[in-house]
């Protein structure tokens, strides 16, 4: 089984992924958040820095693009072919509605026509390979059925398929027979992604598709970023191990950014995923919000870290 780190905006950045590289690694495939190419040439100053190749070492990452346009797509796959990555994936899963307005992410799933039309383009033009990450629908997984025959035209290098449709948000059960049959009719490798919180998430999956051959963890492996060090060799969470590694992201942030408000704001998009991995820390997560001072934000963390202990089983909280 190949294990990938599925990107989040806000989360999952160079700094984030260095450190989890350091300290846990076994990931097979780290992917960026999203790049959004607009008629402007050039990346914005984060996404350059996301995917410079000195801000990447060692580890094996693939960038993501958000488009539905085929020439933005084709020119920032130029540009990243010359930073030395040898696939792209293609963004067709993000929910968010301001993102599903302009038809693109999930929102693009709806206009198949188009996305045929694109996928014949870019594939026409784009040399290194291209894997696609996607629901599997816009209002209806019957969608889907239409949407696997236009994958299966082009060589994808694999098809990360969340099985949800873009309504249900990261709400509802994943669709399995979807899933199941997407197994059956893909003609190009399948990767599962969606809810795999905890190892026994996992060992369920694996039993019911045993030809399955990779999996995306996303908010699980947030939440416990040891958790792939769990399923594949039985290690026992190391608090310790956890508290290095949350050391190492906030020194990376406090070094890039100025001010407290803005390493506090990061921060917080850490534990919003992250304090599940400690039993009972609804109200330290409350003083994690409320922190305004990195000296308040540190007191909190020294606490959470002696005397909190960590859950047994990360359970689908958030």
């Amino acid at each position: 089984m190949k294990y990938y780190f599925a990107p989040l905006e806000g989360v999952t950045g160079y700094i984030y992924r260095n450190a989890h590289q350091t300290f846990f690694g076994q990931i097979d495939k780290y992917f960026t958040p999203f790049i959004s190419p607009t008629s402007s040439k050039g990346f914005t100053s984060r996404e350059l820095n996301d995917i410079l190749p000195e801000h990447n070492q060692g580890m094996p990452v693939v960038p993501q693009i958000l488009a539905n346009n085929a020439e933005y797509f084709i020119r920032t796959a130029s540009e990243l072919t010359k930073f030395g990555y040898d696939e792209i994936n293609l963004n067709l899963g993000c929910p968010s509605g301001t993102v599903v307005a302009k038809h693109k992410g999930s929102g693009f799933l709806a206009q198949r026509k188009q996305l045929d039309e694109f996928l014949e383009h870019i594939f026409a033009k784009v040399s290194t390979k291209i894997s696609i990450k996607t629901r599997i629908g816009k209002d209806s997984p019957d969608e889907f059925y239409e949407l696997i025959e236009i994958f299966n035209k082009y060589p994808l290098e694999e098809i990360i398929i969340h099985p949800r449709i873009q309504t249900d948000f990261y709400k509802n059960k994943p669709n399995m027979q979807v899933f199941k049959d997407a197994l059956a009719l893909s003609k190009n490798p399948v990767c599962y992604n969606g809810d795999i919180f905890n190892e026994s998430d996992y060992r369920e999956l694996a039993e019911m598709y045993p030809s399955l051959g990779a999996v995306m963890l996303g908010r699980g492996l947030i939440a416990n970023p040891a958790l792939i060090g769990e399923i594949k060799n039985n290690h026992v969470i190391d608090k310790q191990v956890i508290r290095a590694f949350h050391d190492a992201v906030y020194a990376g942030y406090k070094e890039i950014l100025s001010g407290d408000r803005n390493v506090l704001f990061k921060m917080r998009e850490f534990w919003f995923y992250m304090i599940h991995l400690f039993a009972e820390s609804d109200k330290y997560a409350k003083k994690i919000r409320k922190a305004d001072r990195l000296r308040d934000y540190d007191a909190v963390i020294s606490t959470i870290f002696q005397e909190l202990d960590i859950e047994e089983t990360l359970l689908r909280e958030f």
